[in-house]
């Protein structure tokens, strides 16, 4: 797994390095320290996911990673900050990141790299949490291009609101065996892999 470093902080760019590397699968192809040149160095070396800080001087993680996800739309990103920041979640989620997690969090940097690595979307514990609160700000999410029923939508919401199963099966006056069912049918439907995903997605429909 080829790696890319951006931050602009060095002493934290070469720390990373020393611990992704400390992994026999992970290879540290380059390191950059600003918006700037995580774009120029991701267009020569082209690594399997590019692991950026968001606060930056100049150009931003976050403007770094459109400019990259409109030209490579398969591209993995990986946000690593200590800035759990609202308007960056939903920035991340947006644009379609591939994670975010908080440096704080540092033992759980290599588990997302190969999560990332091999297709999952990641978000840590702490980033999760805040997506219900963050749904209940934004406007009503458009599902008309998804062929889904008034009751799945229902399921999705619900899903994206926290709730378990068994609340869920409350809330609807459902057996909790059907609202099992309901979801898998979602997921299936959507090519998603799990609840977290299902939220996600939720999301970003608005």
């Amino acid at each position: 797994m080829n790696v890319l470093i951006v931050d602009d902080d060095r002493l934290v760019s070469s720390s990373l390095k020393t611990i992704l590397e400390a992994d026999p699968m992970i290879k540290v192809t380059g390191i950059g320290h600003c918006g700037a040149e995580a774009v120029e160095l991701f267009c020569k070396l082209h690594p399997d996911i590019l692991l950026i800080d968001i606060r930056m001087d100049g150009m931003t993680g976050i403007d770094a990673a459109k400019v990259l996800l409109e030209k490579y739309t398969d591209a993995k990103l990986l946000f690593l900050t200590t800035f759990s920041d609202d308007d960056y979640i939903v920035e991340a989620l947006r644009i379609g990141a591939k994670g975010y997690i908080l440096k704080q969090n540092f033992e759980s940097i290599i588990p997302a790299l190969k999560a990332v690595f091999s297709g999952q979307r990641v978000f840590g514990d702490a980033i999760i949490s805040k997506i219900p609160a963050l749904i209940k700000q934004q406007e009503p999410p458009n599902f008309n291009r998804f062929d889904l029923s008034k009751r799945e939508i229902t399921i999705i919401e619900q899903v994206a609101s926290g709730r378990s199963n068994r609340e869920i099966a409350q809330e609807l006056f459902l057996s909790e065996g059907t609202v099992r069912n309901y979801i898998s049918a979602i997921l299936e439907k959507l090519v998603l892999r799990d609840r977290t995903q299902l939220a996600i997605f939720y999301y970003k429909q608005r």
